[in-house]
């Protein structure tokens, strides 16, 4: 009987030493995973700065006793993007120079000095640098922490761990919506530039990612980078040994991008990222989120503006995690196609409510109405065409052209938030609030015949099966 017992208890064991050698421990790679996704919430922070700033930034105005044209507030709320689109492309040359972790590190002095600049701004310039500079910062951060995520976890929970920059982005958001509401302008820059000083004393005691090592040749601090994200149980060798086979195939099966990038599929896979970039911008996002305060006081809302801000914040972040559920288990079509159909109603229904409230008295008794399709576009965003058209990027790019086109992509991204973003009060001035969303609707429009003729079904495609389809016709 005893030696029964002991043999059980030796066979368990074993199974799981088993066990733990090809599965490493879950929590150092969620708690990298989350230290670096701090500089989303971050950057999250910086791209809802300027809706509680009010209505072309009365807030704003009445804090630092500044004179601010409705033009140059456009400037101050718009001036973010370009400086995330100018990071785009160098920010992946750096990570690959100096890593991902040293990147990310780096950035906290430019996003201190941004948000300095405009805690003790004394003039408008200084809100333009200090907005521009911040911009860089956050736009570094949506490229580096998602490769850093990607590169140390393992293969079953890597989605998980993905999802958590967008999930962190739109909760960065939404504090800013909440502080936004009882702190005073200046109060919230500061509370905002202690995020990035959080994230760095967090990040600065987490590793570098193997797989930069090892593209660096460097594979005893590949080996330990591993051992610290996995446990000291766990294989570390086959998992090396699996990281240089994707390495060496890759220089194997290397094709000059002066070569891919005639291909058919990559010239396709141009159309489809860029269009996809396009019609996400084109939707008008950025304005609901840059200032959703200033649409429900030009929508005569009877919510109070910051109050529907923060309900819209909440909306975000529910729709950014049901989306996670989902977006693996669907089709890519059927949910970018049902997205944009729903943000092609949810403007025009705005449109309509403007329009109304301007000319009739239809909506006199339910003031109230406008955050019910603005709610409806936060959920279908979020459930389509805000994440998707990042997460097809590297399916429909073969590795020889997959770097310059994602950076490529991202920086027309934020060139197009730009134009939205700049351009939404001269908008609003030449054409009303009602014709700036029928031209958001007629965006959505076109963008349901780009997705239903263009855009390919990837899920469940090998890279060869999409590259195949592509340079089919």
């Amino acid at each position: 009987m005893t030696e029964n017992n002991i043999g059980i208890s030796q066979q368990t064991l074993v199974s799981n030493n088993d066990y733990l050698s090809n599965h490493g421990k879950k929590l150092p790679q969620y708690l990298a995973g989350i230290a670096a996704t701090l500089g989303a919430l971050a950057a999250g922070m910086v791209l809802g700065w300027s809706s509680p700033a009010g209505e072309n930034g009365v807030n704003l105005i009445k804090q630092y006793q500044i004179s601010i044209s409705p033009e140059e507030f456009s400037w101050i709320g718009s001036l973010t993007t370009l400086g995330a689109g100018a990071i785009c492309i160098p920010i992946g040359l750096l990570a690959d120079l100096i890593g991902r972790r040293t990147s990310m590190l780096l950035m906290v002095v430019p996003f201190c000095v941004g948000w300095l600049l405009i805690i003790f701004s004394k003039s408008v310039l200084m809100f333009y640098f200090g907005r521009f500079i911040t911009g860089v910062s956050g736009g570094a951060f949506c490229v580096a922490a998602p490769l850093y995520t990607a590169e140390i976890a393992e293969s079953e929970i890597r989605g998980t761990l993905g999802s958590f920059f967008q999930l962190l982005l739109t909760m960065g958001i939404l504090l800013t919506y909440v502080l936004g509401s009882f702190v005073s302008m200046q109060t919230l820059s500061i509370i905002s530039a202690l995020v990035p000083l959080i994230f760095f004393g967090v990040f600065f005691f987490m590793p570098e990612t193997p797989f930069y090592y090892l593209q660096k040749g460097n594979e005893d601090a590949a080996r330990k980078s591993l051992i610290q994200l996995r446990g000291t149980h766990y294989d570390v060798e086959a998992e090396l040994q699996a990281q240089r086979e994707v390495i060496e195939e890759t220089k194997r099966n290397h094709v000059s991008f002066s070569v891919a990038i005639r291909s058919t599929a990559a010239k396709k896979g141009f159309v489809i990222a860029y269009g996809l970039m396009l019609f996400q911008q084109m939707s008008g996002v950025n304005s609901i989120i840059f200032y959703s305060a200033d649409i429900f006081v030009k929508a005569g809302s009877s919510i109070p503006a910051n109050y529907a801000s923060i309900i819209i914040g909440v909306v975000q972040v529910v729709a950014v995690f049901g989306s996670t559920l989902v977006v693996d288990r669907l089709g890519r079509r059927i949910l970018l196609l049902s997205s944009i159909v729903s943000l092609l109603l949810a403007t025009f229904v705005m449109g309509i409510y403007f329009y109304c409230i301007k000319h009739t008295h239809s909506f006199d008794n339910i003031k109230w109405f406008a955050i019910i399709p603005l709610c409806v576009f936060i959920i279908m965003f979020n459930f389509g065409f805000g994440p998707l058209p990042w997460t097809m990027m590297p399916e429909i790019f073969a590795p020889e052209v997959k770097g310059i086109a994602a950076s490529s992509a991202c920086l027309f991204n934020w060139l197009m938030a730009f134009v939205v973003t700049k351009f939404y009060s001269n908008m609003t001035n030449a054409v009303y609030p009602y014709g700036t969303f029928w031209i958001f609707s007629g965006f959505c429009a076109v963008g349901i015949f780009f997705v239903y003729f263009l855009v390919p079904e990837t899920k469940g495609k090998t890279l060869d099966e999409i590259q195949r389809e592509l340079n089919q016709g």
